[in-house]
C-alpha cells in the first residue's frame, strides 16, 4: 500500500513539473532526464502494486 502511494506522489509530481517548467524562467539543469527519471520511478512503483 505504502508503495502505490508513493507512486502516485511521484505521479502528481512528474505532472505538475512537465507542466509548469516550460513556463518558469528558472533553468534546471538536465531537466528532461530529471523528469524521466521520476516517470520511470512512478511507473514502476505504480506496476510492483499490482
Amino acid at each position: 500500500m505504502k508503495r502505490n502511494r508513493l507512486g502516485r506522489i511521484l505521479l502528481g509530481v512528474w505532472l505538475i513539473a512537465g507542466g509548469l517548467l516550460p513556463y518558469l524562467t528558472i533553468t534546471i539543469p538536465h531537466r528532461e532526464a530529471v523528469l524521466s527519471i521520476l516517470a520511470v520511478a512512478s511507473g514502476i512503483l505504480l506496476i510492483l502494486e499490482r
